[in-house]
Formats: C-alpha cells, sequence, structure tokens
C-alpha cells in the first residue's frame, strides 16, 4: 500500500463512508458489482486499485471488490471518484 494510500486513510474513509453514506455504499454494490438484490453493504477497505465491501444478499454476506476506472494518487482523488461514480449512478436511475 503506498504511503499517500496509507491503512489510516483506508480506515478513516470506510468509517465516513460507513456511517453517512451507507446509501451510496449500497448503491456501489448494485450498480458496479451487479448485487442487484443488496438490501444492505458495508466498505471494509480502500485502496488505489478499488474498494472491498461486502453486501447483504438474502440473509446472506457476499464480499465484494470494486475496481477503480484509474488507480487512485490521494485521499482527495478517493474523494472525487467516490463522489463521481455515485452521480453516475444517479443519473443512470433517472
Amino acid at each position: 500500500m503506498s504511503e499517500e494510500f496509507s491503512a489510516e486513510i483506508s480506515s478513516r474513509i470506510c468509517k465516513h463512508m460507513n456511517e453517512d453514506h451507507s446509501d451510496a455504499v449500497v448503491l456501489y454494490a448494485k450498480a458496479f458489482a451487479g448485487v442487484v438484490d443488496a438490501t444492505a453493504a458495508q466498505m471494509l477497505a480502500i485502496d488505489a486499485d478499488g474498494m472491498d465491501l461486502t453486501a447483504q444478499v438474502n440473509g446472506e454476506t457476499v464480499p465484494v471488490r470494486i475496481p477503480f476506472d484509474h488507480t487512485l494518487a490521494n485521499a482527495e482523488d478517493a474523494h472525487q471518484t467516490l463522489i463521481a461514480m455515485i452521480k453516475q449512478v444517479r443519473v443512470q436511475a433517472k
């Protein structure tokens, strides 16, 4: 894991997403991993190449890996990428 993407940064991003944007985490699982039956999801880790989630599907916990469309440079890039991904999902849903 690069210095720009430390375990502390991953932990901070995951905590923020799970506490403040849990609806977005479910949408990531549905839209970018094809887990359309997910009723809940949790972000476990994020790195320069993708994010690891668990999704709840029919009462079972399913591991999910979502790759990014580019290698993230730092935490700000992660922030902007996650926002762009959720905007993409919401535009497609309209």
